[in-house]
């Protein structure tokens, strides 16, 4: 069923309740997502992105409910990603020589994965198709927010930016609006999508952000491909893209750890407490890697100004879990983050060694040489993990 954007601009997309594992299993969606396609209906009848291949009939169903698929007389495919793209196939079945509108890579990207040759319209930035009624849609590309063949398309007169992967979150809601949502759960959805998905291409967006002010658009409405619609001071999320994009970090350190037979655990909780008894006003969290989604913690990562990874050895190394983790990490490119290692051995201590050269690596200043402990710490030994903690806060 669609729902009313604005005037002549329409929902059609598709609320995915159960979704709980986005990009494969690489990404937590704990509270599902919605895949955002979008109807205009001005002289010409504009669909902006589908929705993701298992919901395509049922997608194509709604549409041929609403409208004659034949009406359609352009497409914009802003993003070739099967979460964006997947119907394209089921509607295409019905308007195949509709054209399609999208970057060059996106045609790429499309005839790659589909192995259709469509009737492809490449656009770049400053691009416009007038659709009647003194109304246009400007193209934008966005290179790399997140693919090479992404872009936005602007709709004049109504002034809705809409977005695609830019600006939004998974989080599956009824709602539909930003204002109708509850702004914690957004924003904490909002800075998780980030963190996750944007953090390495935050210097991009960073030029992007630019080249869209110079445009000097009204934006009244954002309209995302996932989650919600910003219509409540739309421009509230671009201001926290600006934030979150100049190498962000909160008053915050966060211990994050493996632990075998509970040794290394006992390091980190006294750790932490010798953060906290050296700086009150510091947040200070603390969490179990194998009981901790690893999507939350690259958020608590991305709002820290240290972290403190601790493994114990095995084999002459780390954890699996802990070297998997510190790879997510590298993936993200963080920028201007510090970093300390500690962790318990029973015979040869290589953790923390090995956990500074992978830290380093990861593009974070590893501050201090570590915490080892030989076997399970002792009353001595959580005092000196704690007097560990303080001097990382005074480091």
């Amino acid at each position: 069923m669609k729902k009313l954007i604005k005037n002549n601009v329409y929902w059609v997309g598709k609320t995915d309740w159960e979704l709980r594992k986005f990009h494969g299993n690489e990404y937590s969606t704990h509270k599902g997502s919605t895949y955002n396609s979008y109807l205009i209906k001005e002289e010409k009848t504009v669909l902006i992105d589908t929705v993701w291949a298992p919901f395509k009939e049922e997608f194509v169903d709604n549409l041929a409910n609403e409208i004659d698929l034949k009406s359609i007389d352009y497409i914009i495919a802003n993003h070739g990603e099967v979460d964006h793209s997947g119907a394209l196939t089921e509607l295409m079945k019905h308007i195949p020589d509709t054209p399609i509108y999208c970057t060059a890579n996106a045609v790429k990207s499309l005839k790659g994965q589909y192995h259709k040759d469509w009737n492809f319209n490449i656009v770049k930035t400053g691009d416009k198709i007038d659709i009647g009624n003194k109304k246009e849609l400007i193209f934008v590309e966005m290179s790399m927010l997140h693919w090479p063949d992404s872009m936005a398309t602007f709709l004049t007169g109504d002034n809705i930016l809409f977005s695609n992967d830019a600006f939004g979150q998974h989080l599956a809601t009824e709602s539909l609006f930003n204002d109708k949502v509850d702004e914690c759960e957004l924003f904490a959805e909002s800075i998780k999508y980030y963190a996750n998905i944007l953090t390495p291409f935050s210097a991009v967006l960073r030029r992007k952000l630019d080249e869209i002010t110079a445009f000097n658009l009204q934006i009244d409405i954002i309209a995302t491909s996932h989650g919600v619609i910003w219509r409540d001071n739309p421009m509230q999320i671009v201001e926290q893209y600006a934030k979150w994009a100049n190498d962000y970090k909160e008053n915050q350190i966060t211990v994050i750890y493996d632990t075998m037979w509970n040794g290394t655990k006992t390091l980190a909780e006294n750790i932490a407490k010798g953060i906290k008894d050296a700086d009150t006003d510091t947040i200070v969290k603390v969490f179990n890697l194998a009981k901790t989604d690893e999507n939350d913690l690259v958020t608590e990562v991305f709002k820290s100004k240290l972290i403190v990874l601790g493994s114990p050895t095995m084999s002459n190394t780390v954890l699996h879990s802990v070297a998997g983790f510190i790879h997510i990490l590298k993936q993200m490119r963080f920028k201007d983050k510090k970093a300390a290692s500690f962790g318990c051995y029973g015979w040869s201590g290589e953790s923390v060694k090995v956990l500074n050269g992978l830290l380093s690596d990861a593009g974070f200043e590893v501050i201090t040489d570590g915490l080892k402990n030989l076997w399970n710490p002792d009353e001595d030994a959580k005092k000196a993990a704690q007097e560990f903690g303080k001097s990382l806060v005074k480091q």
